[in-house]
């Protein structure tokens, strides 16, 4: 596995979630590694409605706007970080949502954080627990994924068995859009069964 090259992600937003789909995110801490592969995401493009970006640039969002391939990291639901990947060129906000990770290594260092987790697939199952896992908190916000660091984006291990498609979980905005992305039959992607076939 090597680090993924800025030039290898694609725009716009949509064709960058279904591609991230089987990619890895890393993240080396000091007492060792953490790593998982990406079986779910969400797309929230420019002008989406559902959007952090949907009006505009401010000082909170305002790594939302960076060039394609650096973490987004807000606080949501008044208790947990969720991790973005900045999808456009610079100055135009969009962002790929990572909501499950198949976990890879470091799955002791993930239980710490989780004990109520009665599966590894549950481990960062949702994008909550993601961050979570990972050990993702606001610090890492813009933070440049593609760069020298630690944490970052990875090739995929192994190719998807096949990617699905559906409307987004737990939005009030724009709710038809198709714009979930999954890998089909992975047990740690998240939400109910029929978004999961």
């Amino acid at each position: 596995m090597r680090r993924l090259r800025r030039s290898e992600l694609p725009t716009p937003t949509l064709e960058l979630a279904q591609f991230l789909i089987g990619k890895t995110l890393v993240h080396d801490l000091p007492y060792g590694r953490i790593s998982g592969r990406i079986v779910e995401t969400e797309a929230y493009p420019p002008g989406d409605a559902a959007g952090h970006a949907f009006r505009g640039e401010t000082p909170r969002n305002r790594s939302l706007f960076l060039r394609r391939g650096h973490a987004y990291v807000h606080f949501a639901y008044g208790s947990c970080w969720l991790l973005n990947i900045t999808s456009e060129r610079p100055g135009v906000g969009g962002g790929v949502l990572l909501r499950a990770l198949e976990p890879l290594e470091g799955v002791g260092f993930m239980q710490l954080g989780n004990r109520k987790a009665a599966r590894i697939c549950d481990l960062a199952r949702g994008p909550g627990r993601l961050a979570s896992a990972l050990r993702i908190h606001k610090h890492y916000d813009g933070t440049d994924l593609c760069a020298k660091g630690p944490l970052w984006l990875g090739t995929a291990p192994w190719p998807p068995k096949g990617v699905g498609k559906s409307a987004r979980i737990g939005i009030t905005r724009a709710v038809d859009r198709r714009f979930r992305f999954y890998e089909r039959g992975n047990p740690c992607v998240s939400g109910p069964a029929r978004l999961r076939t």
